[in-house]
């Protein structure tokens, strides 16, 4: 069974004043039952790693894609100037939800979908801008490092700086590390090599 839950400020949902992923971490929690493979993308990877330190005991596995944790990697020069640009865009970037979308969708490399964005985009564009900063997340390491779960992490081969918190992630969670090129951030949208992937891992969490 797939479960794939809409985020707190995403259609259907009404708009929010503000987003947090400790608290998102908390609402996450409904969802999990004993042997959920838990996959998390970008701000959802962040929210995913706090939610399996809280409920470790729920988990079968953890794949994050593309978390943007960057506070893991401070001090790496690639990780410093994407904080640097995610902060100067987020306080002084664009009010207009579309262009705010735009600048954010070619900070992070993903592409940007052609023509008007839908009403739905637009309200993720609103959500988006008061997310609070996912730099600011402190991963739980000493609580996932004795977790038995096993845990994936993807990245795009696009961005230095997210190469940068996948090998911290990689490292500190003994973690399987997979590279998929081609789609930038939104590794999933890949298709069947990203399906074929994640189908393994789960399939051979199971198994172990």
């Amino acid at each position: 069974e797939i479960v794939a839950p809409n985020r707190r400020g995403f259609p259907p949902g009404p708009d929010v004043e503000r987003v947090d992923f400790e608290d998102e971490a908390v609402w996450l929690e409904q969802f999990l039952e004993p042997g959920t493979h838990l996959v998390g993308h970008s701000y959802g990877g962040v929210i995913s790693l706090l939610a399996a330190a809280r409920r470790p005991e729920m988990l079968r596995s953890l794949t994050v894609i593309e978390p943007p944790a960057f506070g893991v990697a401070r001090g790496t020069p690639a990780a410093d100037e994407f904080m640097a640009r995610s902060e100067e865009h987020w306080t002084n970037g664009p009010r207009d939800p579309a262009e705010f979308l735009r600048g954010f969708l070619a900070l992070v490399g993903s592409s940007t979908p052609a023509g008007n964005f839908t009403p739905e985009l637009l309200q993720g564009a609103r959500t988006l801008m008061v997310e609070r900063p996912p730099s600011e997340a402190v991963i739980p390491f000493d609580v996932l490092e004795a977790t038995p779960f096993p845990k994936l992490v993807v990245s795009g081969a696009h961005s230095a700086a997210f190469d940068a918190v996948c090998d911290v992630l990689e490292e500190r969670l003994q973690a399987e590390r997979v590279v998929l090129p081609g789609a930038g951030h939104s590794v999933q949208r890949l298709g069947e090599p990203f399906n074929e992937m994640l189908t393994s891992f789960v399939e051979r969490a199971e198994a172990g």
